[in-house]
């Protein structure tokens, strides 16, 4: 597996991206961020559902159309979506040989059951991340399977990552306009730690990362394009 390019712009790619004349192109993964940490959850988890499939994963940097900082589900799951639809509108048809599209979205809620509103600052914020997924729903079939079913029906696909509490020093950070990645590296003394094991591997001392946090959502997401003749 090749490392990200640090050459590549606005842009970082990793798979395999074996193009012989005997070999099919891989499918291509265009993961809308350039965390290095999210383009590889991406691709592995394509790679896990989809083991007999070559697959090529890359980065942009498109807008969320959220704050830094999403606050509600209903928020962070919007953020996902835009992503991967800006991704999309940024590079799709046949000249950018593009097969997917991946929105990932971090964000936090208040706890449902922590009481009223001025209770909230000495209750624990939920943490959790979205990703979408768009693509054919048979892109991942036969070449006759996706010309004669619906080629240019785009589906989407999407899934939540498990939802972990943040300690009530985290929580009073982010509830004071500070970013999750950044309260995490002012309480733990790291640097850019969302690139790296994240919040939720802070907290578990990488039992869980977030490379593997993310990944199980996009293997979620997947369902669809695993299971192209059911609907969802």
């Amino acid at each position: 597996m090749n490392p990200p390019n640090p050459d590549s712009g606005n842009t970082n790619t990793i798979g395999n991206d074996d193009t012989q004349p005997n070999h099919p192109r891989p499918k291509t993964i265009l993961v809308a961020s350039l965390n290095p940490v999210k383009i590889a959850a991406a691709l592995h988890g394509f790679e896990e559902m989809f083991p007999n499939t070559a697959f090529t994963a890359r980065g942009i940097a498109v807008p969320s159309g959220v704050p830094d900082q999403p606050f509600t589900d209903q928020e962070t799951l919007l953020g996902a979506r835009n992503r991967a639809v800006n991704a999309r509108a940024a590079e799709s048809g046949a000249a950018a040989a593009v097969d997917f599209w991946v929105g990932i979205e971090g964000g936090v809620c208040e706890d449902p059951s922590s009481g009223p509103a001025d209770q909230k600052q000495t209750a624990l914020l939920q943490s959790f991340a979205w990703v979408v997924i768009l693509g054919n729903r048979h892109a991942l079939g036969s070449d006759s399977e996706q010309n004669e079913n619906e080629a240019d029906s785009i589906v989407e696909g999407k899934a939540r990552t498990l939802m972990y509490y943040l300690p009530l020093e985290t929580s009073r950070l982010v509830r004071g306009g500070m970013e999750l990645g950044h309260a995490e590296d002012q309480i733990w003394g790291q640097t850019n730690s969302k690139q790296k094991n994240g919040s939720i591997g802070l907290l578990t001392g990488d039992v869980i990362d977030r490379k593997g946090y993310i990944q199980q959502a996009v293997v979620g997401a997947l369902i669809p394009f695993r299971n192209p003749g059911l609907r969802f």
